[in-house]
């Protein structure tokens, strides 16, 4: 597969028509600004202008943007600016959903491989339970040995209150330290909402911003 059918996930790419009679010396004079920027190296040759930013600060109007190449193409109806510009931090937004939502499925998975660890200690103590209530064996009786005492009726009830809650707690504890993907889920909806906003606003407003500069008196 080409990576041409993907890279419109981190490239943005238009054009724009110059005014009629507008020449590529002028066009590249008023788009020059734009490139004469902190940790920005910029070269034109002939009709294509390249740049590369490097830690570009939060003020440069093209922060977004990493490198990138600008053309000017003369055809029937008029000279138009072609461009196609990189940018690192679209890729990253898109990238990031994918990442969490792979957190995500390896929570569950985790979640999943402690569960049956846990029935397994559940039922081992169930087990437990079931051989203390067996009754004394003929063979301890005949060899005298006492008879286990039986709770009391009040004692019982006691013990199955206090055994309730502290189920409940066991049961809220065991909620709360389970894995759960959902933070995983809402950072990874976070940021698909930040690259598709993204990629529609920055396409509008690099366009909006070169429109500007090539239209200006």
């Amino acid at each position: 597969m080409s990576l041409r059918f993907i890279d419109w996930i981190w490239h943005i790419r238009g054009s724009l028509a110059l005014a009629p009679g507008q020449s590529s010396d002028d066009a590249f004079n008023r788009l020059d600004p734009l490139f004469r920027q902190p940790n920005t190296s910029h070269e034109r040759t002939g009709d294509a202008l390249t740049f590369n930013k490097k830690d570009q600060a939060a003020q440069d109007k093209m922060s977004i943007f990493d490198d990138g190449v600008l053309r000017i193409e003369k055809g029937a109806a008029g000279s138009v600016l072609r461009y196609d510009l990189t940018s690192r931090a679209l890729l990253y937004c898109f990238l990031a959903p994918l990442l969490f939502l792979g957190f995500a499925q390896l929570t569950i998975a985790v979640g999943n491989f402690q569960k049956p660890s846990a029935e397994a200690a559940e039922k081992a103590k169930k087990e437990e339970k079931k051989k203390a209530e067996l009754p004394q064996h003929w063979i301890d009786k005949a060899l005298g040995a006492p008879a286990p005492e039986k709770p009391k009726k009040d004692d019982e009830d006691k013990k199955k209150g206090e055994k309730g809650k502290g189920k409940d707690k066991d049961k809220e504890k065991e909620k709360d330290e389970k894995p759960s993907p959902t933070p995983a889920y809402v950072f990874a909806a976070i940021f698909a909402t930040l690259y598709v906003a993204g990629r529609i606003l920055e396409d509008r407003l690099i366009k909006a911003l070169f429109k500007r500069r090539l239209l200006k008196p």
